[in-house]
Order: structure tokens, then sequence, then C-alpha cells
């Protein structure tokens, strides 16, 4: 039973409470155990399903174009280096970019102008999922942008958190940190073992 005090609270503390508890009542993933199927949109308005990609290792990248910590890596042009090495020349991994930015919030974007980011920021994902009921996010328990997660060959989830070991906005931190999404896929294409599979995301919220 919630406290009576607890509906005292001064509005914005409240909503930001009830939204945290939102997100960990939908929030179902652990590394080391299948990840949730989802279905959603892209920007060309065609339908994709985690499943349809089994066989596949499949990365998934929360975004929002206006959050200055996306802005870091994309204006670098590190997240493209990133998505065109996991993808080049490379038909077994899948390169899922979504929103979940609701209608009215920060970095939620139509169709038309998810394409035209991608084609000014000369981006390379697969595909960018337009999750704008959140539900994918909320079934993830996405909580910044970026927040990162790889999906196996078998549909376990065998990553997620930040993408590299340096939170922060400055591009010059880049080439000194660790990016952890390179060194899961490159580890996973050695048959290694993933040595940091959980780490902690840093960036915005996402805009629920």
């Amino acid at each position: 039973m919630i406290a009576k005090s607890f509906f005292k609270l001064p509005q914005v503390m409240l909503l930001t409470l009830l939204t945290a508890m939102s997100l960990s009542s939908y929030a179902s993933v652990n590394v080391g155990q299948p990840a949730p199927d989802f279905t959603g949109l892209d920007s060309h308005g065609k339908q994709h399903s985690l499943n349809q990609y089994k066989g596949k290792i499949v990365v998934l990248e929360w975004t929002n174009h206006d959050c200055p910590y996306v802005k870091k890596h994309y204006n670098s042009g590190n997240m493209q280096k990133l998505q065109k090495h996991a993808t080049d020349n490379d038909n077994d991994i899948v390169w899922l970019s979504i929103i979940s930015s609701s209608p009215g919030k920060q970095g939620h974007v139509s169709g038309q102008q998810a394409n035209e980011l991608t084609t000014s920021r000369n981006a390379s994902p697969t595909a960018v999922i337009l999750d704008e009921t959140s539900e994918i996010g909320m079934l993830y328990g996405a909580k910044t942008t970026p927040h990162m997660y790889i999906v196996d060959k078998s549909g376990q989830l065998v990553y997620m958190g930040g993408i590299d070991n340096i939170p922060g906005k400055d591009v010059d931190d880049i080439p000194r940190a660790k990016n952890y999404v390179r060194a899961a896929l490159d580890e996973m294409k050695a048959g290694k073992p993933i040595k940091d599979n959980i780490t902690r995301p840093y960036g915005c919220s996402v805009k629920y």
C-alpha cells in the first residue's frame, strides 16, 4: 500500500517517482537471458521484430538527436564508425536505432525527419525504429540516450550498458575511452566471452 504522504510530495518529485516505478515494472531484461521480443515500425513504415533476426547479432541503440551526449558521438563520427565497424561486410549483424521519445518530447521525430537525420549524419543503421508509445524502451528498461544492448544469434541478451567508459559530453574523451560495444562485438567474433557485459549507461534520460 502506498502511504498517503506519498501523494503530498511536490508534483515534479511525484511524477519522477511514478515514472521510475513504471519503468521498473516494465523492465525485465537480464544479460544471459533471452531478450524480450518486440515489434515496431521503422522510419520507412516497415515492420521489424526481434525474432525475425534470430541467427543474427542485433545491436540496439537508444537515441535522441537533441541530446548532447548523442551529439557527442554523432558529431564526432564515433557512432557512425561503430555502425560501419559492426555492419560493413558482415551480414550477420543488424543495427537498430530506437527512438522512444514520446510525441511532444525532446527527440521525437517523424519518419521523414529520422531519414533526414540518417542521411545528413551519414549514419548507417539497418533501421531506425520509431517507438512513439515507448513500449520497447520500457520493455528493455532503457534509461539513457545512448543506451546500448547486444543480442546474440540465439536471441540471448549478452551486453547492456554504455557505449564507452568515459561518461561526459567532451568529444576529446572518445579517443581514450574504451568502447564497450566495439569490444563486445570483437570478442563475440573471436569466439571469446564478453569481458564487460554489464556497464553503466550514461547520457540524457529517455523522454518517455
